[in-house]
């Protein structure tokens, strides 16, 4: 039977880049340090300029005919690799849109499970549209909806901020809130509380033990015999006299 092949290859792009004698055409483009093209050259005479400039000949578009190379420390075209990525992640991730949903006579204990779980939204950058809706004669008195929305803003002002004014579209409220950035934003309370709740929960489980308590049923039940007893046996031994 045969098993599945796994390729060992890692697949992050900057760990497989071909630098320096691992360059295998014989001719290549060459990007300056600066970013200008400076020509085709030969593989020798551009490890040649690397040496010149004291930094890496790195292919950075082996398919291209020929193919590019750069000019460039190898090590701070990995970094500049690695922040690429990390920003296209998080630009994926802002690109999701989390719904939450909201009602004109809505209990205050459920906005604030509701500003809870937009909060933890905001804080991994997620974009939120709120959504409040009026049923029936609700509609008769928008202006109880508006100030629902208005304290919900308040509220999450110091993690997201509003992209446009709340809108009335038919039935309903809409609003879309992006996060702030990090460096502005404030940091997540209730992950903070969870964390301070675990430990605090864990603490408050454990508790004190108790010394046990002394048995009841034992000693105490037992009679402590004090004096002998007239009748029974004791009252047959008593009559006998020691010679």
């Amino acid at each position: 039977m045969s098993r599945p092949y796994h390729s060992n290859r890692n697949s992050n792009p900057a760990a497989n880049l071909r630098v320096n004698g691992k360059i295998r055409a014989r001719e290549v483009r060459v990007i300056g340090p600066d970013g200008n093209q400076l020509g085709v050259f030969p593989l020798n005479d551009a490890l040649n300029l690397a040496r010149q400039h004291g930094v890496d000949l790195v292919e950075i578009s082996p398919n291209a005919v020929p193919p590019v190379c750069r000019l460039v420390e190898i090590g701070k075209f990995r970094y500049e690799l690695a922040k690429k990525e990390k920003d296209s992640r998080k630009h994926q991730h802002a690109s999701t849109v989390k719904e939450v949903q909201l009602s004109p006579r809505i209990d205050p204990h459920d906005l604030g499970i509701k500003l809870a779980h937009a909060i933890g939204f905001l804080c991994e950058d997620m974009k939120i549209k709120v959504v409040l809706k009026f049923r029936g004669r609700e509609m008769a008195h928008t202006e109880v909806g508006f100030e629902v929305i208005n304290k919900f803003l308040a509220d999450i002002a110091p993690f997201g901020h509003p992209d446009f004014q709340p809108k009335l579209v038919g039935r309903a409220i809409n609003l879309m809130i992006s996060p702030l950035p990090r460096n502005k934003r404030a940091k997540n309370p209730h992950a903070e509380e969870g964390g301070d709740s675990e430990s605090g929960s864990a603490a408050g489980k454990i508790k004190p033990e108790k010394p046990p308590a002394p048995p009841t049923s034992g000693k105490e039940k037992i009679p402590v015999a004090s004096e002998p007893q007239s009748n029974g046996l004791n009252s047959a031994f008593s009559k006998l006299e020691i010679k």
